[in-house]
């Protein structure tokens, strides 16, 4: 997918089958050194065009191909992943930040592991059938592909469109050329030409919500389907009979995994106020532990934030903390980040625990997508549920209790498309995937994607 001028890395536009050059390119950073290592495609109307047209052009060969081919090719290409998982881990971690131990066990498995699960579910889904005999007619429905449809995804907090998965190996495996193309470029071009595009009927976007609004704005005169999946201010609530053994690693882990640029990461801990002393105490010595240094290094937890602009972004909002009389219990401010020689220019960020924050502060509304989360206490149940629900957005919540009444309660009445109890993160691709309020719309999963990507029609026949 790349060529190399200069000893810098050359990224270029797939389309057709074929990398394409560009006029023009974007300098990209790696996080870790601050330093430029790769160029992207600046895109823009012209290129965003040609992919249209080269999509076209294949939609007739890739939709005519039985369930059974599609689901084989999607399993080669699962194989090919996993033939190439460490290349594409260091690719994912130089480009991301990220720690190269989480590319290697979350990142590249779980790409291989959707194109399996969705190579296998292809297979199983059936359609309606009903009779109405007074009439002699039988009714049917039947599933027809929507079209050329558009995965936009953006770096949620940069909004500098910096983020490209790396062109998968598509034709060992057998997808015929122009099925898939891969444009880069920031939003502004790139992504809404691909948005006002008219023969785009389908956009699935990834980022922020302010994006969404835009590319809901353009692509309303179109009529297009959007999935959009946005932020979040993810609760955890913790009640006094939460097992705490279980609970701290993993709401440690649920608030700084990858330096907290998940969606679904935790940034707001509700604690029952009577273990809140004690999980504050244990979960900040947790908190410590987490080792901040260079990505490449297997021992190291936290890697780089995505950008120079993003980090600033992140550390204002710890001032904003402290300056509203907050505390800053460890992390950003407190402690000293002490990084190895080659990446003392990088964009680095200790795990930082914030208390005694009121739930109107712009650090327990906004989405901040860094490393910071926030510590609070709560005394009842029914007040608890309304300061959670109490922001903007609703994707994902977890909630820690031994009580399974109270379990179930509370989960049906947060107002968040996931809701974790005594766990986090723990997916499963056959349920729907998504969130509420400013969240996003539309939801994702076997089922859910089945009827997103395609157009359900009813047929009747008259014996």
């Amino acid at each position: 997918t790349m060529a190399h001028s200069k000893a810098l890395l050359v990224l270029e536009n797939f389309i057709g089958g074929r990398f394409i050059p560009c006029s023009s390119y974007i300098d990209s950073y790696n996080p870790s050194t601050g330093d430029v290592y790769c160029k992207v495609p600046d895109s823009g109307k012209e290129e965003v065009e040609a992919a249209v047209k080269a999509a076209k052009a294949a939609f007739p060969i890739w939709s005519s191909k039985s369930p059974l081919e599609r689901s084989q090719i999607l399993n080669k290409l699962a194989d090919l992943i996993e033939h190439d998982l460490e290349a594409f881990a260091q690719a994912e971690s130089k480009d991301q930040g990220k720690t190269i131990t989480f590319a290697r066990t979350v990142d590249i498995p779980r790409a291989a592991y959707n194109f399996r699960f969705f190579a296998s579910s292809i297979l199983h889904h059936t359609t309606e059938c009903t009779e109405m005999a007074t009439v002699g007619c039988v009714h049917y429905t039947f599933r027809t592909p929507v079209g050329i449809g558009t995965k936009h995804s953006k770096v949620k907090p940069a909004e500098q469109g910096k983020r490209y998965d790396g062109c998968v190996p598509f034709f060992p495996s057998g997808v015929p050329p122009g099925v898939v193309n891969v444009v880069f470029g920031t939003g502004s071009k790139a992504g809404e030409a691909l948005v006002c595009h008219p023969d785009v009927p389908l956009i699935s976007f990834t980022g922020s919500t302010l994006t969404a609004q835009r590319i809901t704005e353009k692509s309303a005169p179109h009529c297009k389907r959007l999935s959009l999946e946005l932020g979040g201010k993810n609760p955890a609530i913790i009640f006094d009979d939460a097992d705490l053994t279980q609970c701290i690693p993993t709401t440690v882990r649920s608030s700084f995994a990858n330096q907290g640029e998940i969606c679904l990461c935790t940034s707001r801990i509700f604690v029952q106020r009577g273990i809140y002393s004690e999980f504050l105490k244990r979960f900040v010595a947790e908190a410590k532990k987490w080792k901040v240094g260079n990505p490449s290094d297997p021992t190291v937890d936290v890697g780089a934030l995505i950008s120079k602009e993003h980090l600033e972004k992140v550390k204002n909002y710890v001032k904003k903390a402290q300056a509203e009389g907050a505390r800053v219990l460890c992390g950003e401010g407190v402690d000293s980040l002490a990084l190895p020689t080659g990446n003392q220019k990088g964009y680095f960020m200790l795990p930082t625990v914030i208390a005694e924050i009121k739930d109107e502060s712009c650090c327990m509304q906004e989405e901040i997508f860094g490393p910071v989360t926030c510590v609070v206490a709560f005394d009842t149940e029914e007040e608890v549920i309304e300061r959670a629900n109490n922001v903007k957005y609703g994707l994902a919540a977890t909630v820690w209790s031994s009580n399974v009444g109270r379990v179930h309660r509370v989960a049906q009445r947060l107002q968040s498309g996931l809701v974790w109890t005594n766990c986090w993160l723990v997916r499963d691709l056959n349920l729907p995937f998504g969130g509420m309020k400013a969240s996003g719309i539309g939801r994702e999963g076997a089922k859910d994607s089945y009827e997103f990507f395609t157009e359900v029609k009813t047929i009747t026949i008259k014996h």
